[in-house]
């Protein structure tokens, strides 16, 4: 074998080494599932919705950085709605245009396509599409509680807490009695003119369940921190939700 040989196979062995130890250190990533809705209408008034854009963007760029994988499933599966599509948003347009995620999102999980196991959090992304298809999916809420069970985070942001109403734990109560919880409030609620069109108010529902309602003025951010329960009222909520769940998850 020539000197040249030797050198190139050395090279060609080094960069299948360090190609390797790439790919075991993405397959050793703690995985994030993110929820959001399949449901694109508000009620029957013929306005589209969705999953909102910042509410996704803005905490998978904050779990992103900080060494997670973000996987997505919705209760219909594949490609799902998006509202509040403002790519004037930085962090939305870098979302927006990351081509590995636009192929997640428009090929979301099916509930029973995923295995709880393989995640350390849940996070429930808001839009009004939630309050329709988030609370009765018993799929979904099993889910979450088995994560949560299994010492992972669970969080929603603004509509997203629908998804939480239902969720009960194995003795029997509901995950948010007796937790301090962050949501779209009424009054915001009232400010959009969507009261009557929901199918029921957010916080009220909460507060029904034994949840224990703290937030801030309209549109402020307001983020909740109940032990492994994190939650956050509104859009302008999702980039400090997404550091609460960060520390949450690196220090519990």
């Amino acid at each position: 074998m020539s000197r040249i040989t030797k050198v190139l196979t050395i090279l060609l062995l080094a960069l299948t080494i360090n190609s390797l130890n790439v790919y075991a250190q993405d397959q050793k990533k703690e995985k994030i599932l993110f929820v959001v809705t399949s449901h694109g209408e508000k009620g029957d008034t013929g306005e589209p919705t969705g999953y909102y854009l910042s509410e996704v963007a803005h905490p998978w760029a904050v779990l992103m950085d900080a060494g997670y994988e973000i996987e997505f499933v919705s209760p219909e599966g594949g490609s799902v709605p998006v509202d509040g599509f403002d790519v004037e948003d930085p962090i939305n347009r870098k979302f927006w245009l990351d081509k590995e995620y636009q192929i997640k999102l428009n090929h979301t999980k099916k509930p029973n396509e995923v295995n709880p196991d393989d995640y350390v959090a849940i996070h429930f992304a808001g839009g009004h599409g939630t309050m329709w298809d988030f609370p009765n999916n018993k799929k979904l809420a099993k889910i979450a509680s088995t994560i949560y069970e299994k010492n992972g985070v669970v969080s929603a942001v603004c509509h997203g807490p629908a998804g939480l109403v239902n969720i009960k734990l194995s003795n029997g109560k509901y995950l948010v009695d007796g937790k301090t919880v962050s949501t779209f409030t009424n009054e915001e609620e009232r400010a959009v003119e969507l009261e009557d069109v929901v199918p029921f108010l957010l916080e009220t529902k909460l507060e029904e369940r034994g949840a224990i309602i703290s937030k801030a003025d309209n549109w402020q951010s307001k983020v909740s921190v109940d032990g492994r329960l994190i939650t956050g009222q509104n859009p302008a909520s999702a980039h400090d939700l997404g550091k609460a769940i960060v520390e949450v998850l690196q220090t519990k």
